[in-house]
């Protein structure tokens, strides 16, 4: 009995042997044709740079327009919540009737603040900033109505919600006209959603050139070897065997294309950076560009990959099979 156990044990030992052998033989392979493949790339430096570059550069111009393009919905993302409401009440109002207003609008949910301007404090307002200086004072009565602002909360600050305030501002009988410049706001928004638009399209069409450049590449390395690959088929070698070189070039391509875009991205920010510092000071405001982050890092150099994987598959799958021993 303990003879028969041995000899069982003695075989189970074996067997995960020659399992661990089989994964270590695959994983070997692997990295041999991994790096015989970028040793392919190091010896055609030229044809593999011209490759490397067009990826780079393709990928590149859709990853700087999206990084512009989340830099500006930065910049605009609290403008919505400065949105004022002018109100401008009736003519001749009396001082009572505006008080009366201002206390009433400070119950409501809706807005956060009220400022009352009376028509006299306007009218010194506006005769220091405009420089007229006495000349204001030759008029015959003060043309300046009374005026209210009003500041909508956070929740009511969209353009959709402040618009449905100032509605419901112009149904009070104090109020003459009300007033909410919101609409370059929406054009604004408007501008964005299709400069984004606009960054997809442009990032799909130039992805499909990769993808298109990737697999022509491939399919000349696949003529090149097409000797070689007779032989390989004639000898028993595997579909998978014959196909990993191909794979692993265009794995090379990609992640170096992605290293190029990441370094060409780098240099338009840092190059843009001064010119949009300086814009920015014109208007008394600190603003930085916000870069590539890791997540978008990785995100650029995973595509970048997949690129090239796939349009190598491509090729692959639809040259390879064609060459058959005669």
């Amino acid at each position: 009995m303990s003879i028969l156990f041995k000899g069982r044990a003695k075989g189970a030992s074996s067997s995960k042997v020659s399992v661990l052998q089989a994964f270590v033989m695959f994983f070997v392979s692997h990295v041999r044709q991994a790096l015989s493949s970028l040793g392919e790339l190091w010896r055609q430096p030229l044809a593999s740079l011209m490759t490397i570059g067009v990826l780079g550069l393709s990928i590149t111009l859709p990853s700087t327009l999206y990084i512009m393009v989340k830099n500006t919905e930065k910049i605009t993302a609290g403008w919505e919540q400065a949105s004022e409401i002018s109100l401008f009440l009736t003519p001749n109002i009396s001082a009572n009737r505006s008080q009366q207003l201002v206390t009433r609008l400070n119950t409501w949910q809706e807005i956060e603040s009220v400022v009352y301007i009376p028509a006299d404090d306007a009218l010194k307002e506006f005769q220091h900033l405009s420089g007229l200086g006495d000349a204001i004072a030759y008029l015959e009565k003060n043309p300046l109505p009374d005026v209210v602002l009003v500041t909508p909360t956070d929740k009511n600050a969209s353009p959709s919600a402040a618009r449905a305030l100032l509605d419901k501002l112009r149904q009070q009988r104090e109020v003459d006209i009300g007033k909410l410049d919101i609409e370059w706001l929406e054009r604004l928004y408007a501008v964005i959603a299709i400069a984004s638009d606009l960054v997809m399209l442009i990032g799909v069409l130039l992805f499909i050139a990769v993808v298109l450049i990737i697999g022509n590449t491939i399919r000349l390395n696949i003529l090149n070897k097409y000797d070689e690959i007779v032989v390989m088929k004639l000898v028993g070698a595997t579909d998978a065997f014959i196909h990993r070189p191909f794979l692993y070039t265009g794995f090379w391509y990609g992640l170096l294309g992605g290293l190029m875009a990441w370094f060409a991205v780098i240099i338009i920010l840092w190059w843009m950076d001064s010119s949009i510092t300086t814009f920015a000071a014109m208007y008394q405001k600190e603003f930085n560009i916000t870069g590539l982050t890791g997540s978008a890092l990785l995100t650029m150099l995973g595509l970048s990959v997949l690129l090239g994987l796939l349009g190598s598959l491509i090729s692959v799958q639809r040259h390879v099979r064609q060459i058959e021993p005669q």
